[in-house]
């Protein structure tokens, strides 16, 4: 079965790090485009960094640019989401998701066909 399983999340100071995995299974990882998003209480889901399926190109979102890096494994079927200087705005659910085709509209969570469960990173002092 189709799974996505987000790991690496938790409680951490602002200024610091955290490493989000996501390990897939049940598709052919290499070849659909990786996201990952997150949410706040009360906000929509946001767009937060996407790579392709090649892992030659990335994207994100302006709020986390500089800070974020996404990258991929695909003999291990596996999307990375390195977080450095955390701040607070960070807090939310963090989730993987993968998607077959991604066009343009990498930034859109409905053009994504898999979804995983969630990480919850919460960035407080």
């Amino acid at each position: 079965q189709v799974q996505l399983v987000e790991s690496g999340g938790g409680l951490v100071q602002p200024g610091g790090s955290l490493r989000l995995s996501c390990a897939a299974s049940g598709f052919t990882f290499s070849t659909y485009h990786m996201g990952w998003f997150r949410q706040a209480p009360g906000k929509e889901r946001e767009f937060v960094a996407a790579i392709r399926w090649l892992g030659r190109m990335t994207f994100y979102a302006d709020s986390v640019k500089g800070r974020f890096t996404i990258s991929r494994d695909n003999a291990k079927n596996t999307v990375y989401l390195q977080m450095n200087s955390l701040k607070p705005e960070d807090t939310a659910v963090y989730y993987c998701a993968a998607a077959r085709n991604i066009g343009d509209t990498f930034k859109d969570t409905l053009n994504y066909d898999y979804w995983g469960q969630g990480t919850q990173v919460t960035v407080s002092s």
